[in-house]
């Protein structure tokens, strides 16, 4: 349990570190920046390399939706997922630490601004309203969940799964980058809500409220109706 947990952290840590570093310091970055495209690429490949890395060993979550989806859908312990989240939380929260360190380097540093963090209303890039924040939170992380259960079902293909994870994690931020900065993933709210200024912990609760129910839609859509054995 401990080298699945240990797995967790350096997989969320991952995940917080190249894909919200993507965004702090190379998305808007002067006639080279990578822009919500690259941004979108990086949280991919994030989960795509690390699932790849660690994914053997804890089943490569680094995130408590999804944890929790597996849950519902009967492919993973209930009796793991809150140690799992604490894990997740601790590999999102020293990922930011780290983020910060750097940022805070930069000459003429005074502050971090939205530092990638998540929101709705004025802290939405878009400027979308809170219900438009939910609805897209949940249903992009029930097709997350859905895509997750469908890749690893005994009846998919071996060996491939992580490659389509990471895609349709860049997709789903393809689509809402625009729309609440994407989160899917309470844990890498929460970690960038506390270092970022302006009223990001406010609205936190949404991305922990949204990708849960979404998880848990995903995982039970799957169970009853995908799955290799639903009936």
């Amino acid at each position: 349990m401990s080298k699945k947990l240990i797995a967790e952290v350096f997989g969320t840590f991952w995940l917080v570190f190249g894909g919200c570093g993507s965004a702090i310091f190379a998305a808007g970055f002067p006639e080279l920046g990578i822009g919500f495209t690259g941004v979108s690429m990086a949280f991919g490949l994030t989960v795509l390399t690390m699932a790849y890395a660690v994914g053997h060993i804890s089943g490569g979550h680094f995130n408590p939706a999804v944890s929790t989806g597996l849950a519902v859908a009967g492919r993973f312990s209930f009796s793991e997922l809150l140690p799992y989240i604490v894990a997740q939380l601790v590999g999102a929260v020293a990922a930011a630490a780290v983020l910060y360190l750097i940022v805070s380097g930069k000459a003429g540093f005074n502050g971090v601004g939205g530092f990638a963090a998540n929101g709705y209303d004025k802290l939405s890039p878009g400027g979308y309203a809170m219900m438009s924040a939910f609805v897209a939170e949940t249903v992009l992380t029930a097709f997350f969940l859905i895509v997750i259960l469908g890749a690893t079902d005994r009846g998919a293909p071996a060996g491939f799964a992580p490659i389509a994870i990471g895609l349709a994690l860049t997709l789903i931020h393809l689509i809402s980058i625009p729309i609440t900065n994407t989160s899917v993933n309470p844990a890498r709210s929460t970690s960038q809500a506390l270092f970022a200024d302006g009223g990001a912990m406010g609205q936190l609760w949404l991305f922990w409220v949204a990708p849960i129910v979404g998880g848990i839609i995903g995982g039970l859509i799957h169970k009853h109706l995908l799955a290799s054995d639903a009936r």
